[in-house]
């Protein structure tokens, strides 16, 4: 991210235990979120994030930084969406906290979902390496 480069802010329309807002970059999206990802805001999340997979930048970024629990129905549809944006061309970043972290490792699911410790870390992946 560069000074230069000025968001476009987006609240995103969930429920009300999941809130979200949405910044668009020119090669990147950045999705945070806060609250509960669960059986009841699983099928709100599938529809917005797949919404903006589709829209693009194809590169996302899900900070879940902020978020205080997450159960299989929320695991599941993070791996639908990687999928998916990997399917579209691109790549899904996770920024995770310590609750996060620990519930995807549970599952054995860290290989599958690029869990990211910060949003820079995330951003990396998006960068070319040199050859």
């Amino acid at each position: 991210m560069t000074d230069r480069e000025v968001p476009i802010p987006e609240q995103l329309d969930l429920t009300v235990s999941l809130r979200g807002r949405r910044d668009v970059y020119d090669n990147y999206q950045v999705l945070r979120f806060t609250g509960l990802l669960d059986a009841f805001s699983e099928p709100s999340f599938r529809k917005v994030v797949g919404k903006c997979i589709e829209e693009g930048p194809k590169n996302i970024i899900l900070d879940f930084s902020s978020i205080d629990f997450i159960d299989s129905s929320g695991l599941g549809i993070l791996v639908q969406m990687a999928k998916k944006s990997q399917a579209n061309g691109g790549s899904l970043q996770i920024v995770s906290n310590p609750r996060v972290k620990q519930t995807v490792k549970l599952v054995r699911l860290e290989q599958l979902l690029s869990l990211k410790p910060t949003i820079e870390a995330a951003l990396e992946e998006f960068t070319p390496k040199p050859s």
